[in-house]
């Protein structure tokens, strides 16, 4: 019997979080509700959830504290939560590591497409017996496989969340080539997000902050058009 995937479901409007555990039960998904933000860390140990879906409006400890603590210790993906539309709240959530951001009130539909988008691209692909399928860039002191989704730098095992190794993947598949931010956005983010550019900004923001420059490659900005893989001669 296959185990149903998992989904942690953090709001403390429980009418909310029970409506959205029901969306996800019919489309085969085991659900966990917390009502607050200090359950969510005992809980990613108990019931080892595949995808948190995280409001930002909680009592004690807001939605934005759990995402860091979160983030200082696994690179589960998070789709945050809230009613707050404003681009700085977005920017805000993308900067501390959430996958992606819904505004409330959202279509149950759109819920769903969300949850197993941002499942597709974190799911650990199985062992591949043919070298050529593995999607895997390698540099001195930096190894990113898209394969299995690890990034190993300076031998250390690097923890991210999906989209920040995927836009680093893909830089690095084009050497020197430059992409401008809407390009990136449309890559990486594809139709599933409607977003604004400076998301491209915040995760390359993080990546930096991952990955340092190297003496022989570096992540660079091109000045009022984008940014490179750049790889030095």
């Amino acid at each position: 019997m296959v185990s149903r995937q998992k989904i942690l479901i953090v709001d403390d409007d429980n009418n909310i979080a029970e409506l959205i555990s029901l969306y996800l039960t019919k489309e085969c998904f085991e659900t966990m509700i917390v009502n607050d933000g200090e359950s969510v860390l005992p809980a990613l140990d108990t019931f080892r959830p595949g995808l948190i879906l995280l409001d930002l409006m909680l009592p004690g400890m807001d939605g934005y504290q759990v995402c860091r603590e979160v983030r200082a210790k696994s690179a589960i993906p998070i789709i945050m939560l809230s009613a707050k539309g404003e681009i700085f709240d977005k920017v805000l959530g993308l900067e501390l590591g959430a996958d992606d951001y819904m505004e409330k009130p959202f279509d149950s539909k759109e819920l769903v497409a969300r949850v197993k988008a941002v499942l597709r691209r974190y799911k650990t692909a199985p062992a591949v017996s043919e070298k050529t399928d593995i999607k895997c860039v390698e540099y001195p002191d930096l190894t990113i496989n898209q394969t299995n989704y690890s990034v190993i730098y300076m031998g250390n095992s690097v923890e991210m969340p999906p989209k920040e190794l995927e836009l680093l993947y893909f830089l690095a598949s084009s050497p020197n080539h430059v992409f401008t931010r809407e390009q990136l956005l449309d890559q990486i983010w594809g139709y599933e997000y409607v977003g604004d550019t400076r998301t491209v900004d915040v995760h390359i923001k993080r990546l930096r902050e991952k990955i340092k420059d190297h003496a022989t490659w570096r992540l660079a900005t091109i000045w009022g058009i984008g940014y490179k893989f750049e790889v030095k001669a």
